[in-house]
């Protein structure tokens, strides 16, 4: 209940990683997170720090990072926060990583453009679709032989 949500604006930076797993689809990705500010004495835009954060994603929202996504693009994602610290092997030093679990992900608009292609419904074994298929052919032209002679028109 009690979890970190966030919403983050950064570049791709490394390839998604795509991955059939038996509880489903997942992707992974880094997301490079650099803060901007104004600098008032030299009068510009000044790149501050950036941050990197690991972004997974699962099910449907993997398939469509794996067709979608590619290292740097400006992406919108928004997840859950989560923050681990790990020992480093031989040293006495802890490191710490931040991973977001995705619940959504886009490209962000501001920096460019998109096209969207709605992902096909995957289908679920066992719901068989029961209703007819149907009759999509266009039916042959009439051979102007077959016509009644009334709605033949004589040109002279």
């Amino acid at each position: 209940m009690n979890e970190t949500v966030v919403c983050v604006v950064g570049n791709v930076a490394t390839r998604p990683v795509y991955r059939e797993l038996p509880n489903g689809p997942s992707a992974r990705f880094r997301l490079a997170v650099t803060a901007r500010y104004w600098d008032r004495d030299k009068n510009v835009w000044t790149d501050g720090h950036t941050n990197f954060f690991t972004v997974w994603a699962n099910r449907q929202l993997a398939v469509n990072v794996a067709a979608s996504v590619e290292v740097g693009q400006p992406l919108v994602v928004q997840g859950r926060l989560k923050v681990r610290t790990e020992m480093c092997e031989g040293q006495q030093q802890a490191r710490a990583s931040a991973d977001i679990d995705a619940v959504t992900i886009g490209h962000d608009l501001t920096r460019g453009t998109a096209a969207f292609r709605r992902a096909a419904k995957p289908e679920t074994p066992g719901r068989a679709e029961t209703r007819p298929e149907p009759q999509w052919e266009t039916p042959p032209p009439v051979e102007p032989e077959a016509q009644p002679q009334a709605d033949r028109v004589l040109v002279t």
